[in-house]
C-alpha cells in the first residue's frame, strides 16, 4: 500500500497550518474529505459535539460566541490555508463557539479519530500538530491580552492592526485593509457597543491615523496604533485577526 506521506497534493496551508513541514500536511490532507459549503450556512454550532476540524481550501468563516444577552463576539477570522476546531483530540467535547461561512467555501473534514492515527503513527506529524496548537493558543492569549488590559480603544487599535496584517496591502505609504469592515463588525470583534466604536474611529480620523476610501479602512499611522495597544510586535501568525 502507498504511504500517505508520498501522495502528491497541491493544497495551499500557508495559513495557520503553515507550522506543518510538507510530509507531515500531506498526511493531513490524505485523510481529508472535501466538503462544499454555501455561504450563510455553518460548519457547526456552539454546543455541538466536537469530533471533526476543518482545513479550509477556499472560502472565509468566521468564529463566534454568542453571550446570554444575545449579543454576538467574534473570536477569530479564518481565511484560505487555516484549519479549525477545538485542539483537543482524545478528548470527547463539544464545541464553546460556531463557525458561520462568510462566502460559498471548501474544507477538507479531518475526523479526530484519523488525527490520532496519524498522531499515534508519526512522532513527526505529532510534533508539528503541537506546533500548530501552540499557535492557536497563543492567538487566543494575545486577543485576551489585547481586551482586557489596554481598553476599549487599545482592542480596537490591536484589532485594526491584525486586520492589516490579515487583508492588509500597501497604498502608497499607508496599508489598505481590502476587505470592508463595518462598524458592527469591530463592535462584535472587541465587545463594545457599536456607537463606541463609531466615537473611537472618529477620534482616530481627527488624529490623522486611519482614513475610509471606497468604504474601506486606511491605517495612516501604524506606530500610534501600535503606542495604543502597547504592541508587542508578535508574529504575523500570532497577531491576525
Amino acid at each position: 500500500m502507498r504511504n500517505p506521506a508520498e501522495t502528491t497534493h497541491t493544497i495551499d496551508h500557508a495559513g495557520n497550518t503553515s507550522c506543518f513541514s510538507p510530509v507531515s500536511f500531506k498526511l493531513l490532507a490524505s485523510v481529508m474529505k472535501d466538503r462544499i459549503v454555501p455561504e450563510g450556512s455553518h460548519l457547526f454550532w456552539e454546543g455541538d459535539t466536537s469530533d471533526k476540524m476543518f482545513f479550509l481550501k477556499k472560502g472565509r468563516v468566521k468564529i463566534t460566541k454568542t453571550t446570554d444577552e444575545g449579543k454576538e463576539l467574534i473570536l477569530y477570522m479564518y481565511q484560505s490555508g487555516d484549519m479549525i476546531g477545538q485542539a483537543d483530540p482524545f478528548f470527547g467535547t463539544r464545541h464553546t463557539f460556531s463557525a458561520e461561512v462568510l462566502e460559498d467555501t471548501e474544507v477538507g473534514a479531518v475526523d479526530y479519530k484519523d488525527i490520532e492515527l496519524l498522531i499515534c503513527q508519526h512522532c513527526d506529524f505529532a510534533i508539528d500538530f503541537m506546533k500548530w496548537m501552540g499557535v492557536h493558543h497563543r492567538l487566543t492569549q494575545t486577543k485576551f491580552r489585547d481586551l482586557m488590559m489596554y481598553g476599549k480603544p487599545g482592542a480596537l487599535c490591536s484589532t485594526l492592526i491584525r486586520l492589516c496584517n490579515t487583508y492588509g496591502e500597501p497604498h502608497g505609504n499607508d496599508i489598505l485593509i481590502r476587505k470592508k469592515i463595518t462598524h458592527t463588525d469591530l463592535s462584535n470583534m472587541i465587545g463594545a457597543t457599536r456607537e463606541s466604536v463609531n466615537r473611537m474611529l472618529s477620534d482616530l480620523r481627527k488624529k490623522e491615523a486611519v482614513e475610509y476610501d471606497g468604504g474601506m479602512i486606511v491605517v495612516k499611522d501604524l506606530e500610534m496604533l501600535r503606542g495604543v495597544c502597547h504592541c508587542e510586535l508578535c508574529p504575523k501568525e500570532i497577531c491576525r485577526i
